[in-house]
């Protein structure tokens, strides 16, 4: 299993909703999970089948500290408050962008088992899920950067004491 990159046009996928967890959807939830938890610098949050270049409705996120699959998720409503997010993305490594996202979202999704759960998500957990919801909407963090007239920067390196260095690209 790779990470697709960008301007992969399976990226652009628009997914499928998963009438039946099976087997071998969970496998390829635990395999996306361990694949996202090997990236550490950047930590890995979350990887969606797009990423992989699937069309199945679902991502795998880390909220709240620990990885679980989201099968068929929704927002069904945001806050109107936003924040501005320095955000990135394993599928347009190196780049980084300032996203604007509602820090608190109303959401449901299933689980590994298929139950139904609707839950309120704030600060990063919002903000990683409404990532990894774009992804399998065919939607890039690039995009939001572009349409929200944001900044966008490419990594440079490492300083001499171990800092991240970054220079302002523009698109």
């Amino acid at each position: 299993m790779q990470i697709l990159r960008a301007p992969d046009p399976k990226l652009r996928i628009k997914t499928k909703l998963v009438k039946k967890i099976t087997p071998e959807l969970l496998k390829i939830a635990r395999e996306m999970i361990e694949l996202a938890m090997s990236y550490t610098d950047p930590e890995g949050v979350g990887l969606s089948t797009t990423q992989i270049g699937r069309d199945e409705r679902f991502f795998v996120a880390k909220l709240l500290k620990e990885f679980h699959p989201y099968f068929n998720p929704q927002i069904i409503s945001k806050s109107p408050k936003l924040k501005t997010y320095f955000e990135g993305c394993l599928s347009v490594p190196d780049y980084y962008g300032e996203v604007k996202r509602s820090i608190l979202i109303t959401v449901i999704y299933q689980d590994k088992t298929g139950k139904e759960f609707k839950k309120i998500l704030k600060g990063p957990s919002a903000w990683i899920f409404q990532h990894e919801f774009d992804h399998i909407n065919g939607v890039l963090f690039v995009d939001r950067v572009l349409e929200q007239k944001g900044r966008m920067f490419k990594f440079t390196g490492k300083d001499q004491v171990g800092g991240d260095m970054f220079e302002e690209v523009t698109l």
